[in-house]
């Protein structure tokens, strides 16, 4: 039996912590999408922390060094943990991720 493995993700980079409290920022289930426009939940979301940067990464075929399938675009090379959207390893142009920032990771939908 072979897996199936979603074919793109969408990563946003985020500060690490949100400006008025210590706590982590939480991973979200709906990002702000790429096309412009808020997912439905956007003004219910008061505590969510704005993307510095975002990408549309897609699968290489490969298998990263962590051991996961690789995911590359726009300037990011990522190995992303397919059951748990957990991102194992990073790269953006090229250069590990700075201290104090995080990613967020949400499965593309096909367009169609």
């Amino acid at each position: 039996m072979t897996m199936s493995y979603p074919q793109s993700y969408e990563i946003l980079l985020v500060p690490g912590f949100a400006a008025t409290t210590n706590e982590p920022a939480e991973a979200t289930e709906r990002p702000e999408t790429t096309d412009g426009t808020a997912p439905p939940d956007a003004a219910e979301a008061p505590g969510s922390v704005a993307a510095i940067r975002s990408a549309v990464v897609e699968a290489t075929g490969e298998t990263g060094a962590s051991g996961y399938p690789r995911y590359a675009g726009e300037g990011m090379v990522a190995d992303i943990d397919p059951v748990t959207r957990t991102v194992e390893a990073l790269l953006i142009d090229g250069a590990e991720l700075d201290y104090g920032l995080s990613v967020r990771v949400s499965e593309r939908k096909s367009r169609g």
